[in-house]
């Protein structure tokens, strides 16, 4: 019956491990963004499915805020990006 939830939890590790490779060696800050949000989607599915094997209510708090530090760091990233856009497009014009 485990078999399936290891081979599950594997591959959601190996798509962790893929997505950290791609963090460090990514060309563009888009592309880093969305690998860790890869690692945060997979993280939070890892951490359901303790929570669901070993029937740890408190495994589902940390999910959720998991997912919610996962969504807050996209949040930033966006401001950031659009702030840093607009300065260069601002400057740009002026010169």
């Amino acid at each position: 019956m485990y078999i399936v939830e290891i081979i599950f939890v594997c591959l959601l590790l190996l798509s962790i491990f893929i997505g950290l490779i791609r963090v460090f060696m990514g060309p563009t800050r888009a592309d880093r963004m969305l690998a860790v949000q890869l690692c945060g989607t997979a993280s939070v599915a890892i951490v359901l499915l303790l929570a669901v094997l070993r029937q740890e209510s408190f495994l589902y708090d940390l999910a959720l805020v998991i997912a919610v530090l996962a969504a807050m760091s996209t949040i930033g990233f966006v401001r950031l990006t659009w702030y840093s856009t607009t300065e260069a497009n601002t400057a740009g014009g002026k010169s």
